[in-house]
């Protein structure tokens, strides 16, 4: 009776470390999933955060830009030819610098991708040429070139709100 209980005994103990191993094996993985986890969770929080800005900053550039010409049409009205020259040139002026700020920020919308959003970016930026060149034309006395500039705005802003369709469908995509 003795020996029966030794072995019922080491079989016992056995069979006790042999799932106290399994447990802490168990448990072992599963923190290891769950901290995997969180920290995709974390790593797709913080890519979505870089995008929403880059994709915000592109638009709010491309708003700038708008106003600026919308000041283009208001200058191009106006009667004195010298002042409409100076407004004009001041214009170009300022234009040049937000584009300049505009490329920089389509580049960083092209960084942080999706490509579509990055192309959709880049065609925005491409719509603004023909301002720029109307513009040129307005202060070279173009007499057609008012209206070839205000021509110009609607396809610009339909690049805008493509943008905005096209990073707004990114940014809620299941993906990142």
């Amino acid at each position: 009776m003795g020996d029966a209980t030794l072995w019922v005994a080491a079989l016992t103990a056995a069979t006790a470390v042999l799932a106290s191993w399994v447990t802490s094996h168990g448990t072992a993985r599963a923190a290891r999933i769950q901290a995997d986890a969180a920290a995709a969770t974390v790593q797709a929080d913080r890519l979505r955060a870089a995008r929403r800005s880059a994709y915000v900053d592109v638009i709010e550039q491309a708003q700038r830009m708008g106003d600026l010409y919308w000041k283009v049409t208001d200058a191009h009205g106006i009667d004195d030819a010298d002042e409409r020259l100076a407004a004009l040139l001041d214009l170009r002026v300022r234009l040049r610098g937000e584009y300049a700020v505009l490329r920089q920020r389509v580049w960083v919308a092209d960084l942080e991708g999706p490509p579509a959003v990055a192309a959709a970016a880049d065609r925005l930026r491409r719509s603004t040429s023909e301002h720029y060149r109307a513009l040129d034309a307005m202060i070279t006395g173009d007499t057609d070139a008012g209206q070839r500039f205000a021509d110009c705005f609607a396809p610009f802003w339909e690049s805008v709100v493509s943008f905005v369709d096209v990073a707004r469908t990114a940014l809620h995509s299941a993906r990142l």
